[in-house]
């Protein structure tokens, strides 16, 4: 049921407990001489245990950690479905809802996940599936009490959203990442009817413009709400209802604004809560200047925010307003600049001001120089994200192993970087693993194929072997440039947490992705595109993928027949094939397949695949 489900559980998954989970006491008349007594029965021993499991397994909270006490006995399987408030889906064809809700009956939150990571680079069919219809028609009948839903990559419906407002009395929270489908009168519904929603969170979705003002939904009382995220709607807002919603919403703490709201109205909403803790700025920039009228004090507001830690936005800044964000730098934990085109200098200007900086997303306008600015003032950083402002192979980057090294050298509490660039060192990357040993997720985006190291011309195995044997705590990697079979033989040596594995344009022959498949024994997401990986390297994996959450491949050298074979053998897999229509191949591409898709499912095939998905 979660991503971290390695075995299958036992045989009697998904039906229905016949037994009390506390049975009856039995007590019995015994007549004596004279005299009559009740004997107490003492409970059972199993009942006993099973009680004392319950309250154990209350404490527990990591999935992991639950996962695998289901997978004891069927008394512990039983003990930790009754107990398990919080259910996490991570494949939503992994399992039906039907199954999911019969096992745990008492559920209050629940995290469902639905397309694959490569949803958001456009290499899925449209109409794909991850429909969200099935599940809340489901947990509307089972979960009445449910207060929380989290949804990724899902295609939600402005009547799923109606049903959700409906059916569930004490709803709180509702997230919607990388979502679609929905529109601006499903949020309206949300709005009126959920009376104790306390965060409502849109997030990098696609929010449908119905010309309808959902702000003006909320309830004109006070509100419970504590986060209100919208930054990802493209559509005009109501301001007067929002500035309404703010002042009667005094638990308000996180608020990131939409790309149409300007500077002089993220200032006005500023005075009227300065309890923010994280905040959005929307454009930061004057979309409505009245000419004439004297300009707010922007630095005053952001003094009076005390409490501020996290800000984003900046979708259209103006490098002429940035001064106004210094009173709150000193206490940010978290910065995200990565809509904001700002140069050198202006960034400069702001990040010697965060000491206590731990999370940073910016563009790579900054270069090298603003990476080395970074490296000198953010000591604390955990976090770094660099992004291409034109992800284009003919595009020269401005950062390159320069800046990249600097960020080694300077922020060695480190644990987590995602960096694009088209020149990269071993040297460089070899650095990184010794000055930032604790790093958990090293995701390094070489764009343009097959880029080797830009000093010497070598292949860049050396700089990603080391990162494997010397970062002991590192679960999430993805590799780029050009890589042979070595640097896949170092990433199964080493790489034995590994959890997600991304590649692109990378390997050399089929041993490359055998080295991994055999290695890697905690392996459960793997991506790979444009690589020269074939039905080989697919059918080494035959050990391992019943413990793996999916695998994707694009754009390598799969056929029809390598995948029906591993259909064949593996009957608890799912294997959808995916072929462009009417597509134009060139020689060398004739007779593969474009995509595979691969996941793990109690239910078998699914029902509601498009015509362009076939299912081997």
């Amino acid at each position: 049921m979660s991503e971290d489900d390695d075995r299958s559980p036992p045989s009697d998954l998904g039906c229905a407990d016949s037994e009390s989970s506390s049975k009856t006491r039995n007590c019995s008349g015994i007549s004596g001489s004279g005299s009559t007594s009740v004997e107490v029965q003492a409970p059972y021993p199993d009942q006993v245990l099973e009680n004392v499991l319950e309250n154990v397994l209350c404490f527990l909270t990591s999935r992991r950690d639950r996962s695998a006490a289901s997978l004891v006995c069927k008394s512990w399987y039983r003990a930790e479905a009754l107990t398990r408030s919080e259910l996490f889906i991570g494949n939503c064809y992994a399992v039906s809802p039907r199954r999911a809700t019969t096992r745990f009956t008492r559920v209050r939150s629940v995290a469902i996940k639905g397309k694959p990571r490569f949803a958001d680079f456009n290499l899925m069919p449209p109409n794909w599936g991850a429909h969200f219809s099935p599940w809340v028609a489901t947990m509307a009948k089972a979960y009445p009490w449910l207060e929380k839903i989290y949804l990724k990559r899902m295609s939600v419906t402005d009547e799923n959203l109606a049903i959700l407002a409906h059916s569930f009395p004490s709803f709180k929270e509702l997230a919607l990442v990388c979502c679609e489908g929905f529109g601006t009168s499903g949020l309206a519904v949300v709005a009126s009817k959920c009376r104790q929603l306390k965060v409502l969170d849109l997030i990098e979705s696609e929010v449908l413009d119905d010309d309808v003002d959902w702000i003006s939904c909320f309830p004109e009382s006070h509100t419970c709400l504590e986060s209100l995220i919208f930054d990802c709607v493209e559509c005009l807002i109501n301001f007067e209802a929002l500035e309404r919603l703010v002042v009667r919403s005094p638990y308000l703490k996180k608020l990131r604004l939409n790309r149409l709201a300007s500077i002089g109205q993220l200032h006005r909403l500023m005075v009227r809560a300065p309890q923010l803790t994280h905040l959005g700025t929307g454009s930061f920039t004057t979309l409505d200047a009245v000419q004439g009228e004297p300009e707010p004090d922007y630095a005053s507001a952001f003094a009076a925010s005390r409490s501020l830690v996290c800000l984003s936005g900046f979708r259209e800044a103006s490098p002429e307003f940035l001064f106004a964000i210094y009173p709150v730098c000193a206490n940010l934990t978290s910065l995200n600049f990565s809509y904001a085109t700002i140069d050198v200098e202006e960034l400069k200007s702001v990040i010697c001001h965060c000491r206590k900086l731990q999370t940073l997303w910016v563009l790579d306008t900054i270069c090298d120089e603003g990476l080395q600015a970074v490296a000198a003032s953010c000591k604390e950083l955990r976090e770094l994200r660099v992004f291409p402002v034109e992800a284009q192979e003919d595009f020269e980057s401005p950062v390159s192993e320069v800046g990249f090294q600097a960020i080694s050298e300077g922020c060695r509490k480190l644990e987590s970087i995602l960096y694009f660039c088209q020149r990269m060192t071993n040297a460089a990357v070899i650095a990184m693993s010794k000055n930032c040993p604790d790093l958990v997720v090293f995701r390094l985006c070489i764009m343009g194929r097959h880029r080797p190291d830009y000093v010497t011309g070598e292949p860049m195995d050396e700089g990603f072997g080391a990162i494997v044997m010397n970062c002991k705590k590192l679960t999430r990697l993805a590799v780029s440039g050009l890589l042979t079979d070595r640097a896949f033989d170092y990433i199964g040596k080493y790489g034995k947490l590994v959890r997600t594995l991304s590649v692109a344009f990378a390997g050399d022959s089929d041993m490359g992705l055998k080295y991994v498949l055999e290695g890697c024994p905690n392996l459960q997401k793997l991506e790979i595109r444009d690589s020269p990986f074939g039905d080989a390297a697919l059918l080494s994996g035959l050990h391992h993928y019943y413990n793996m959450r999916f695998l994707w491949m694009s754009s390598c050298r799969l056929t029809r027949e390598g995948c029906t074979e591993i259909a064949r053998a593996l009957p608890r897999m799912v294997v959808e094939v995916m072929q462009e229509a009417n597509a134009v191949r060139d020689e060398e591409r004739r007779g593969f397949i474009d995509t595979l898709y691969m996941y793990r499912s109690l239910e078998g095939p699914r029902d509601d695949a498009p015509e362009v998905v076939e299912i081997a």
